[in-house]
């Protein structure tokens, strides 16, 4: 039995296949790790291409579309691996990538998750929005990262190479032990897509686990494989998301303080879309707030820890250091 099952998962996105899987394939250990595409009920050939192709890749086939965090949490329950790597579609991985990861965690226990140093598909100097070299939060639950604040991305000279904790790895490649995946209730399928991955890593660590980033293993990410960046969805569903993981996450009494700010904050963002003309990302953030409201209703049971103030970095207020400040690196 291998120890890893590296999953991708797979909507209508033959051509994304096309173009990363190869190196998925080429540059993932077959002594360690099995290839797997969990397929959420694609319409287009994707299937019949890997049959064709690749006949050494695993095949899970969804009747539906069950969003990025649900799809991932049934293909997770279904397999049974020591470890299992939720892996983009738009990922090209490099040699020996998984080696270090699994090493790693393999001679400490106590991490439940890590990440590789997430580069840029297109800009290959560069980190990569959607984790660069491991993700935090600030005091009012903000995600940066070190490499990238906000829309301000570093070049990579070495400066984030060394192995350190950190509070959220990258859902664009997330190494993490099956059981603790598991124990920690997978990813929340509500959300859909987008903050579900720190959302699951904030749970890892309420269970006592550490989260840490291994340079040594380095993948390029395209990014905005399912969704634009300028998408209007994907505006609301980082603005809904955001505050439904302060909601459930964080003490109520604490939680309750931090999210009145935090909601002041956004209809700050709102008030920039609107001066902008966005008017498809005003609606959003409206929608966002009015369906939090909503949601948050179903999580009955909040931690008594605040974890927000247990990581030197989440000390921060990265929209003041950033906007007032100026200062725009990690």
């Amino acid at each position: 039995m291998k120890k890893v099952a590296v999953i991708i998962l797979n909507w209508n996105g033959l051509k994304l296949l096309k173009e990363f899987l190869p190196s998925v394939c080429r540059y993932t250990s077959p002594q360690l790790a099995d290839v797997i595409v969990a397929d959420n009920g694609s319409e287009d050939d994707s299937l019949v291409w890997i049959k064709e192709n690749y006949p050494e890749v695993g095949i899970l086939a969804f009747p539906h579309n069950y969003g990025y965090a649900d799809g991932y949490n049934r293909a997770i329950k279904s397999l049974n691996y020591e470890y299992v790597v939720l892996l983009n579609s738009d990922v090209e991985v490099t040699p020996e990538w998984i080696e270090p990861l699994v090493n790693f965690c393999d001679k400490n226990p106590d991490v439940a998750a890590c990440q590789p140093k997430l580069k840029a598909y297109l800009q290959k100097d560069h980190f990569e929005y959607a984790g660069a070299a491991g993700g935090y939060l600030d005091r009012y639950g903000y995600a940066f990262c070190r490499g990238r604040i906000f829309n301000t991305i570093e070049k990579d000279y070495g400066q984030y190479d060394d192995i350190t904790d950190i509070f959220w790895a990258t859902g664009a490649c997330l190494f993490i032990r099956r059981t603790e995946y598991l124990e920690a209730g997978g990813l929340d399928a509500g959300f859909f897509a987008h903050m579900e991955e720190i959302d699951l890593c904030w749970r890892v660590h309420l269970h006592g686990k550490r989260i840490v980033i291994i340079p040594q293993s380095e993948v390029y990410h395209l990014g905005g494989g399912t969704l634009d960046s300028s998408d209007p969805h994907k505006t609301y569903l980082n603005f809904r998301n955001n505050l439904l993981m302060l909601y459930k996450n964080l003490p109520k009494k604490e939680g309750r303080s931090l999210l009145f700010t935090r909601r002041l904050l956004d209809t700050a963002a709102m008030v920039k879309f609107l001066m902008s003309g966005e008017w498809k990302n005003v609606k959003a953030v409206w929608k966002a707030h009015t369906d939090y409201r909503k949601s948050k209703k179903q999580y009955k049971c909040q931690p008594q820890t605040n974890l927000l103030k247990s990581f030197p970095e989440t000390n921060r207020n990265i929209t003041v250091d950033y906007f007032l400040k100026r200062k725009k690196i990690f």
